[in-house]
């Protein structure tokens, strides 16, 4: 395995980890003192602040949802994707495992949600209700994130979009069935709660990846279209056999307007 696999591969974990232990341990810790909104802060502020500590590191999906929104996408392959999947588990479990233990005898630290954060339903939403809300939650969430991490999108700003949406979709979630949105976040806290929480685990898991699936159909529906090299160049030559026309830019096949200069950076970069 690469330097540049294995550092990637760390910084999913850890960032899993660290998403697990901040955000979900502000419910576990003090959700009576803070409340939702706090804990939805939690959970936006530390994704925020991953974004840009380890997005230049393997993207910071830090969800496996995200990650097969991306492979879907295209931007990741089957392999690679399979092993983002096994250190962001491996991530959640360690975060809640510290929690865990925080809350046991050794810590002393009262859990305040009774079940070490982990997410359910039946209490104010129903299995249907529960499994429609995370499909929903999770097809925003993922959608911000491959939106903002385009080509097209405003450099510098993805972090801050993505941050902002999670706190968001928590503050719908959070009273409903405690907001999953990333079936690591939802494993590690119910492999220690066990009872209904692991019994109701497998919602949390495959809706939030159908919800990820749907996210990317409208992306190819709302992002706007990308020039290829290929058809740059296609288009270039056929310019160049054209003559030079009395305007800047160039078109390619599909209508996007080509910036002066096009031509020629993309003749460089064929040769």
């Amino acid at each position: 395995m690469s330097p540049r696999r294995t550092r990637a591969l760390f910084a999913e974990f850890l960032g899993t980890l660290l998403l697990v232990l901040l955000a979900v341990g502000s419910a576990v810790a003090g959700i009576d003192a803070v409340g939702p909104l706090g804990v939805a802060l939690a959970f936006g502020l530390t994704l925020l602040a991953l974004a840009y500590a380890l997005g230049p590191v393997s993207g910071c999906h830090i969800n496996p949802a995200v990650t097969l929104g991306v492979l879907l996408s295209g931007g990741i392959s089957l392999g690679e994707a399979a092993l983002y999947w096994v250190a962001q588990v491996l991530g959640a479990i360690a975060g809640a495992g510290l929690l865990a233990l925080l809350t046991s005898d050794f810590g002393g630290v009262t859990d305040r949600t009774g079940a070490l954060g982990a997410n359910d339903w039946g209490a104010t939403i129903s299995g249907p209700g529960a499994f429609l809300l995370e499909v929903l939650l999770t097809a925003v969430l993922v959608l911000v994130v491959l939106l903002v991490t385009g080509r097209s999108a405003t450099p510098g700003f993805a972090g801050l979009a993505i941050g902002l949406v999670l706190t968001a979709v928590h503050l719908v979630g959070i009273p409903l069935d405690g907001t999953s949105v990333n079936p690591a976040r939802s494993i590690g806290p119910a492999l220690f709660a066990g009872g209904e929480p692991l019994a109701h685990l497998w919602l949390f898991i495959l809706a939030p990846l159908v919800g990820g699936a749907v996210a990317v159909g409208v992306a190819r529906i709302l992002a706007v279209p990308l020039v290829t090299d290929e058809a740059a160049v296609e288009a270039a030559e056929e310019a160049a056999a054209a003559g030079p026309g009395p305007g800047a830019g160039s078109v390619d096949p599909t209508g996007a307007q080509l910036p002066p200069g096009a031509d020629a950076l993309h003749r460089e970069r064929r040769t």
